[in-house]
C-alpha cells in the first residue's frame, strides 16, 4: 500500500487540546484531527474501501470521513506525524487479509466419557452453591441460636 499517495488525500483540522500546558494550552491549536474521505479516496479499491468502513466503522463520521485523533504532544507537528502513523497503522492492519477460522473437530476419545465428566464437573459446582440442610436425627437444631446439640 502506498501511504505517500493516500497522504495527499488526507486533511487536517487543529483545535486547542486539553490537558497540562499550563497558558500554552489556552491559546495555541496544538491538537490535530486527520481526516479521510474513504468513499471518495482515489488510491483505494473498492474491496479496500469496503473493507476499512468495515473495521474502522466506530472511527467513521456521518459525512464518511475517517476521523483519528492526536494531541498528546506539545507541538502541531508532532500531532500531525503522530496521527500520521495512527492512520498508517490503522489503515493497514483493516486491510490484513483475516485469518480462516478452523472449526473444532470432534475428539477421538469416548464421547459418552466426555459428557459423565462434565455431568460431574456440573454436580461438584451445583454443591458448592447449596446451603447445609440437617437431616432429620443429625443431632443439629436451627433454632435462632448458634447451633446447639441436642
Amino acid at each position: 500500500m502506498d501511504f505517500k499517495a493516500l497522504e495527499k488525500e488526507v486533511r487536517f483540522r487543529t483545535m486547542r487540546s486539553s490537558g497540562s500546558g499550563g497558558q500554552h494550552v489556552n491559546k495555541v491549536e496544538t491538537k490535530v484531527e486527520l481526516l479521510f474521505d474513504v468513499n471518495n479516496s482515489q488510491f483505494l479499491s473498492q474491496w479496500q474501501k469496503r473493507r476499512i468502513i468495515e473495521e474502522l466503522g466506530g472511527r467513521i463520521n456521518k459525512e464518511g470521513l475517517l476521523v483519528i485523533g492526536a494531541g498528546n504532544r506539545r507541538s502541531q507537528i508532532l500531532n500531525k506525524g503522530a496521527a500520521l502513523k495512527k492512520f498508517e497503522r490503522l489503515v493497514s492492519k483493516a486491510l490484513e487479509p483475516r485469518k480462516k477460522r478452523k472449526p473444532v473437530s470432534q475428539l477421538k476419545a469416548n464421547p459418552e466419557k466426555r459428557i459423565r465428566e462434565k455431568k460431574r464437573r456440573s454436580e461438584k459446582k451445583a454443591w458448592r452453591n447449596k446451603k447445609a440442610i440437617p437431616k432429620n436425627g443429625d443431632g443439629l437444631h436451627f433454632s435462632g441460636s448458634p447451633l446447639v446439640k441436642g
